[in-house]
């Protein structure tokens, strides 16, 4: 079910560009997909994720109050922390799609997965890391090659359903006190072509004549 009456993560993936990465018709089968952000106050900020399967299940719902010195800081720590929840309740075989309403981070998450593939990709898109997410870009990387597929898109914060949650992680406390599930999707839908890809929304309900 999706969160706050929002389209499931799923949706909303499928419907964002993912930076540097061709969004093919398989993806629309991605195991796991988390969205995350950070929000940055002086008077302190917080983190916020929400993990579901293909199929709208919810897995996880996290509101973190943080410190982070600034929001770039706060988006990393907020991916870093969703990642890891995410890698204790997912098999490492899983695909993984991720959600972030941050430019440069969805591009450095796709950047690093194309380098990652050995195929030829190092240096054609550079990464550029604010400082102060070193430690925090470091987990992302190794969270990255610990799934067998991972890839970020890109969406805007007011479709995010982990920016309530950042913003306002003391009215959303009690997110954190739900019941830890270790859910795993259910098996795809038999709508698959002979190549065993899913054919985009755009096509997968038109007749031969269209």
């Amino acid at each position: 079910m999706a969160a706050y009456g929002r389209p499931s993560l799923r949706d909303l993936f499928d419907e964002s560009p993912t930076p540097h990465i061709a969004h093919p018709p398989r993806t629309h089968h991605r195991d796991f997909y988390v969205a995350t952000d950070g929000s940055y106050r002086a008077s302190g900020g917080g983190l916020g994720v929400v993990i579901e399967t293909r199929d709208g299940k919810r897995v996880a719902r996290l509101a973190v109050p943080d410190a982070a010195p600034d929001n770039n800081v706060a988006e990393y720590r907020a991916l870093h922390l969703g990642l890891d929840v995410l890698a204790a309740r997912a098999p490492a075989a899983a695909s993984v799609g991720v959600l972030i309403d941050h430019d440069d981070l969805a591009g450095n998450v796709n950047a690093a997965v194309l380098a990652a593939s050995g195929a030829g990709w190092q240096g054609q898109h550079d990464k550029s890391v604010p400082g102060g997410t070193g430690y925090h870009w470091r987990g992302i990387r190794a969270r990255i090659h610990g799934f067998d597929e991972l890839r970020a898109a890109r969406i805007h914060s007011d479709e995010n359903p982990a920016h309530p949650l950042a913003n306002a992680p003391d009215e959303y406390d009690h997110v954190n006190h739900e019941a830890d599930r270790c859910v795993l999707p259910e098996s795809p839908a038999s709508t698959t072509d002979t190549d065993g890809r899913v054919p985009p929304p755009s096509r997968a309900d038109r007749h031969a004549s269209d």
